[in-house]
């Protein structure tokens, strides 16, 4: 690791001082751009830690029912709301099972959706991959059994490893961005960068600029969300398969549904063939199995993960079922 200046900003005015450095990265729980460093992917010649920044960190109530969310708010502080937990329960869900309760309680909100891809060639220094600035994805012809299924013709297939990016997407946020006095507010789906229109990047942010906040609309009458996703271990491992459901439901019925999916590809990807598949009738096991299968139709599995094609199938009509409360496994 190289050496580097270490600024702690008191306030968000401090922080875009530091971020006046042009080699400048942000630091708020750490967790990814330490690891980048030591994997010597990053050498920024200032880190500036947010964390203690107040006006970042924070749950609240905004006008019209909507709520408020800071970057800096920890995954913790998520999973144990109250509020998210009755609202918005596909967020608390999500939050809860990222990694281990250590690692929660430092890890922020913001950072979780900022990470940067964890495939095994992009995060070693000895393989100069698409993403890295080289010519070649390695992963396409290599060990590819956790990579994107969906989304993957463009070369690199990374899959992004976000959780609350499908939760919050699922449930229609928007995040607010800013640079300096200069803020800017977009849809969540807006945030993400696919490989086609640039491979070295996963999101829009520019030098100089962060997310100060998430915004959740007012929950929909008899909205109904749920989160899933499938891993190898019992304990604290990367998803196979992540999924989060939102449901507008007139009883049994789907009036609106919202189906994202995790770790199927190289952005939080929305399924609307399996939403329309939903859409104006009752939830029934044989439904949601419908709808899964629509979400896998376009899939393109690589040479050694066809089986995350069944994965996903399970987990997606299981957390269709889950959202509107019906039994995944009833006879």
């Amino acid at each position: 690791m190289n050496k580097f200046e270490y600024g702690i900003a008191k306030n968000i005015e401090g922080a875009f001082d530091f971020l006046k450095e042009p080699d400048s990265k942000i630091k708020a729980g750490g967790i990814d751009v330490l690891d980048l460093m030591k994997e010597g992917l990053e050498a920024p010649k200032r880190l500036v830690n947010i964390r203690s920044v107040p006006d970042l960190r924070f749950i609240n109530k905004g006008e019209n029912g909507e709520l408020r969310i800071g970057a800096t708010t920890t995954l913790a502080e998520i999973e144990s709301s109250k509020t998210i937990k009755a609202a918005y329960p596909a967020l608390a869900q999500a939050a809860a099972t990222i990694a281990t309760p250590q690692i929660r309680n430092v890890a922020t909100i913001g950072g979780n959706l900022c990470q940067r891809p964890r495939c095994w060639y992009f995060r070693s220094e000895d393989f100069h991959c698409l993403r890295n600035g080289g010519d070649t994805c390695f992963a396409e012809d290599g060990e590819n059994r956790f990579h994107a299924i969906l989304g993957n013709e463009d070369d690199c297939v990374v899959v992004h490893p976000s959780g609350t990016a499908v939760a919050l997407m699922a449930l229609g946020a928007r995040l607010v961005i800013a640079k300096n006095k200069e803020k800017r507010e977009l849809a969540l789906a807006d945030f993400w960068v696919t490989p086609e229109d640039d491979v070295t990047k996963e999101n829009i942010l520019q030098h100089g600029e962060l997310i100060t906040e998430i915004i959740l609309p007012k929950p929909r009458q008899n909205e109904s969300s749920f989160y899933f996703k499938q891993q190898e271990k019992q304990s604290f491992d990367w998803p196979i398969a992540d999924v989060a459901v939102s449901l507008k439901l007139k009883g049994k019925q789907c009036e609106d549904a919202r189906i994202v999916l995790g770790s199927a590809a190289p952005i939080p990807w929305r399924v609307k063939a399996a939403e329309q598949v939903l859409q104006g009738k009752p939830i029934s096991i044989k439904l949601a199995k419908q709808a899964a299968d629509a979400a896998m139709k376009d899939a393109k599995p690589l040479s050694e993960n066809a089986y995350k094609v069944a994965v996903f199938k399970a987990v997606i009509y299981r957390t269709i079922c889950w959202a509107a409360g019906v039994d995944p496994f009833a006879t």
